[in-house]
């Protein structure tokens, strides 16, 4: 059985096996991302003073294929994010200097970053931090200590695409 593409109209009707010309669209149709961007892994901001910590989210946001750029205080976090405009940002709240609720108002407060998705990652898991982490922007709140995998699903699911 042969499939044509295209029907010739007899008195008002479809008649399959003959051919017609289609008519081409006007402008070429794109797809609104290169393939470059959809294979390119995401990036991830991790703003965490704590080396260890930082070794152990880093390790497995990497072992899920996420890109981890790492920044080891609020202010370093706060230009590195202007810098790259990460995926999506993990912040430590306490930090010396600069902590991660100031930095986040400020980068909620920017324009070229308020988008991305902030995670808080606190040690304070009180009613009062989760109300503040939600104040200042952040997207999620995650309470330290956190099961690795714990982060990657809150990564993932502030990174999923919006469903209709």
């Amino acid at each position: 059985m042969s499939l044509s593409l295209s029907r010739a109209r007899a008195g008002g009707k479809a008649v399959p096996g003959h051919a017609r010309f289609l008519q081409r669209p006007r402008a070429p149709i794109r797809p609104s991302l290169s393939l470059q961007e959809i294979m390119a892994p995401a990036t991830i901001l991790l703003v965490e003073d704590n080396p260890d910590n930082r070794a152990i989210y880093g390790t497995i946001l990497r072992h899920f294929g996420y890109t981890v750029v790492e920044a080891e205080t609020g202010e370093e976090g706060v230009r590195t994010a202007r810098e790259i405009l990460p995926s999506l940002i993990l912040m430590d709240v306490a930090m010396p200097g600069m902590d991660g609720w100031e930095a986040t108002s400020i980068l909620k407060g920017d324009p070229a970053t308020a988008a991305i998705p902030v995670i808080a990652l606190t040690a304070h898991a009180m009613a009062e931090d989760r109300k503040r982490a939600a104040e200042v922007g952040c997207d999620g709140y995650l309470s330290k200590p956190v099961e690795p995998r714990r982060v990657v699903q809150e990564v993932e699911r502030l990174l999923a695409p919006a469903t209709a």
